[in-house]
Formats: C-alpha cells, structure tokens, sequence
C-alpha cells in the first residue's frame, strides 16, 4: 500500500440528514450530507408513505377488479 496516495480518513465526520438530523462517523471527506437517515428512513420509522403516481393504484384495481376492503 502506497501511503501518499491514499485518502486522510477522519474519525470524526459530521453527517447532516435532510430531516435536521446529525450523527458523527469516519469517513474520508470531512462532512456528509444525506437525503435519509435512521431517524425518518420508512423502514427504521415503521411509517411508510404511498405515492399514487397518476391514478397508478385504482387503475390496478380496476383492471384487476379488485374491491378496497380486501386490501389493507
């Protein structure tokens, strides 16, 4: 391994989420910031969001005929 050629690492980087949200980690670069983190992700929050793009959702149904109360 070529020692001047290799990246500074710092152990304290401050990574800044889009929900106000910050956290300090290692990294190469010095601040990070990130568009979703723990704090609001859907997957860690348990809250996910529907996006009905267009009528893309009841025009499935539609096609499909299936009825509102059999989906949850």
């Amino acid at each position: 391994m070529q020692k001047e050629i290799q990246p500074e690492y710092h152990h304290d980087t401050i990574v800044k989420c889009a929900c106000g949200n910050t956290f300090t980690t290692g990294s190469t670069k010095q601040e990070l910031k990130v568009d979703v983190c723990s704090n609001c992700h859907p997957f860690y929050t348990g809250k996910q969001k529907n996006i009905d793009a267009g009528g893309r959702v009841d025009r499935f149904m539609k096609k499909f005929n299936i009825l509102n109360e059999d989906v949850e």
